[in-house]
């Protein structure tokens, strides 16, 4: 069974920064294009970033130059290295699998969900 398992959220300034994880086992890992996705209250869940199994990432505008999508494969994890953060990036953070690209209806291709993990930035 797959287990995306999402660590690192918390509460910070803006300006702040923060990094987080996804943990995974190597079957999961290996050849499968990974995504985070977020969704903050009241509006729809988003891709953020994603890294297909050959290590190309893609980003949102909203995030572009400010977060940053990686694989570590020695174990097994995936990390989103959160900076410059504003109060608008407040939101359940989520690691998704099956998705390679950032896109207009890329959730559709999302096979599985971590339980999330959640980013607050104040003002």
């Amino acid at each position: 069974q797959v287990q995306l398992v999402e660590s690192g959220g918390g509460s910070v300034q803006a300006g702040g920064s923060l990094s987080l994880s996804c943990a995974t086992s190597r079957s999961t890992y290996s050849d499968n294009c990974i995504a985070w996705f977020r969704q903050a209250p009241g509006k729809e869940r988003e891709g953020v970033a994603a890294i297909d199994s050959d290590g190309s990432a893609s980003y949102a505008d909203s995030v572009k130059g400010r977060f940053f999508i990686r694989k570590d494969r020695v174990n097994n994890t995936l990390f989103l290295r959160l900076r410059d953060l504003k109060p608008e990036d407040t939101a359940m953070y989520y690691c998704a699998l099956g998705v390679c690209l950032v896109q207009g209806g890329s959730i559709t291709q999302v096979r599985f969900w971590g339980q999330g993990t959640q980013v607050t930035v104040s003002s």
